[in-house]
């Protein structure tokens, strides 16, 4: 399985021929989607789901049920449960947690998915879930208005995956990026930082 790392919270995943993207957002680059077969939404966040871009692609789209996309094309989405799973560019996956992390007292919150993709590569969105299956590659959020640097710390060896790759991250100056990045390299095993445009 190939990932390749795009802006904030997007990442391509290739796989026997099948090209899945998850999470391309309006942060993102558009040739995140170039030759997608699917793609995969976390919750309904604009850094994470960019619908113009999605409605145009015409490729089958999974989003958690109950999610409230932008009403500004018509895309064709598959609304997804906790613990639900299928095959999404030939590529098998499982969705897990069910709601995003708290931003700020009294602020509602949403439908967050995180899913497993594949043999074992995680991408929880806007959540800090545990899934109680084995994860081999988490993609784990470095930075966000609901999270805290030892949260994240936290979240990563809650996991114990092998390996470790940074998303969301766009917020970040470089200083604050290096900064994250040092602290995930010193405490998180497995860890390797990704930018944009890399590959694992």
């Amino acid at each position: 399985m190939r990932i390749t790392r795009f802006t904030h919270a997007c990442v391509r995943v290739e796989h026997d021929g099948g090209v899945l993207v998850v999470d391309p957002g309006t942060w993102s680059e558009p040739r995140a989607l170039a030759g997608a077969d699917a793609v995969l939404v976390t919750h309904e966040h604009t850094d994470h789901v960019d619908v113009l871009r999605l409605a145009g692609l015409g490729v089958p789209v999974y989003a958690p049920e109950g999610a409230r996309l932008p009403d500004l094309a018509p895309l064709p989405v598959t609304p997804v449960r906790v613990g639900q799973s299928f095959t999404a560019a030939g590529i098998q996956v499982s969705a897990h947690g069910g709601r995003h992390a708290a931003i700020h007292e009294g602020q509602p919150d949403c439908p967050n998915l995180g899913y497993l993709i594949g043999d074992g590569l995680y991408h929880p969105g806007d959540s800090l879930h545990v899934p109680d299956v084995p994860v081999h590659t988490l993609l784990v959020p470095a930075q966000g208005s609901w999270l805290r640097l030892d949260e994240a710390i936290r979240f990563a060896h809650a996991v114990g995956a092998e390996r470790a790759y940074p998303i969301h991250d766009a917020q970040l100056n470089e200083r604050g990026l290096a900064s994250v990045a040092g602290w995930f390299g010193e405490t998180i095993p497995g860890y390797r930082h990704l930018v944009p445009g890399d590959t694992a």
